[in-house]
């Protein structure tokens, strides 16, 4: 076992998949010599040259659409989006041409194309560079959406998306890219079709993904202070959603709470929350809880920012407001 980063074990699937198969290759801006707006790329380009770490123009759409090209053409691309807010640049291509062509061609064309791109607030970027919009592709059929909390998960998650033979968007939350963590650099793909319960608990399940995972642990050990046993569920892929796991939590503990940074209203937690009320009814004890960002674009100021995040206290208290 290694103690790494996140950005650290991302750079290490990286090179792992570029040592392993030729045909993969990483674009995106500031990808090569800059090495990253978050330094994960940083060394590629030294070690694999520019035909395979290529540096691209800030136009979303050219470059997503050069990397479903080169996946229908029998390439591996990883293309990266500097923050999900740019991505939205890009959409058309990926809702019209990367999730469908599968599909328009009765099966003939496959887009093996993983994306990565930094999503989230907390870093004091302001509007246009902090937003959760993972919810919008996991609105969207043909894909799959990865948000990996762990840095281990950051590695395998990585490496499943490359296995996978139709798009794979991976949200990584900006404010994990420090957090270290123990991986076994020898490992491979994780399994990415099931969520993870990170804590075990019996009086109310927190169902949350990426950065909020760590509130939500947080939140479960103040929540312990007081008698309530918190069990704590990483959602890990948001499509295909594993319901199974959070009904099962669910089901154990009679309550549920919510958690994510995205707006409530038509936010992923919404989803969750609706599943949990098809599948689950009658196993709750008191109404599904959403804690979700505050719906107002992202504030530069921090204490601004951090009012229009979720926050521990904001998760212990929608718990106590049930339990106590």
């Amino acid at each position: 076992m290694t103690v790494m980063t996140y950005r650290e074990a991302i750079r290490s699937a990286l090179r792992d998949a570029m040592r392993r198969d030729p045909r993969v290759f990483l674009m995106g801006e500031d990808v090569g010599r800059y090495g990253g707006a978050f330094a994960v790329s940083h060394g590629l380009l030294e070690e694999f040259g520019p035909e395979r770490v290529r540096d691209t123009p800030l136009m979303e759409s050219t470059f997503m659409g050069a990397g479903i090209g080169a996946a229908i053409g029998g390439m591996r691309p990883i293309v990266e989006i500097m923050t999900i807010n740019f991505s939205m640049l890009s959409m058309d291509q990926v809702l019209n041409n990367a999730a469908t062509l599968r599909y328009m061609s009765g099966g003939q064309l496959s887009v093996p194309l993983v994306v990565r791109m930094a999503t989230g607030g907390g870093r004091q970027m302001a509007a246009q560079h902090s937003h959760s919009l993972e919810g919008w592709y996991a609105h969207i059929p043909g894909t799959s959406v990865l948000t990996p909390a762990t840095v281990s998960d950051a590695r395998g998650m990585l490496l499943a998306a490359l296995e996978h033979p139709d798009p794979v968007f991976i949200m990584e939350h900006a404010t994990l890219y420090p957090l270290e963590g123990e991986v076994d650099d020898s490992s491979g793909a994780a399994d990415i079709s099931k969520a993870s319960v990170r804590r075990e608990g019996k009086h109310v399940s927190l169902i949350t993904y990426g950065a909020c995972l760590w509130k939500a642990l947080t939140a479960a050990e103040r929540l312990a202070e007081k008698g309530i046993e918190a069990e704590v569920v990483d959602l890990r892929t948001l499509r295909p959603l594993d319901s199974e796991t959070v009904v099962d939590s669910v089901a154990k503990t009679r309550g549920a709470v919510i958690v994510e940074e995205a707006w409530k209203t038509g936010g992923f937690a919404a989803e969750v929350s609706a599943q949990l009320m098809e599948r689950a009814f009658d196993h709750l004890d008191w109404p599904v809880q959403r804690v979700c960002g505050v719906e107002v674009p992202a504030p530069y100021a921090k204490h601004m920012e951090d009012a229009s995040l979720p926050q521990v206290e904001d998760i212990v208290e929608a718990v106590e407001a049930q339990l106590l």
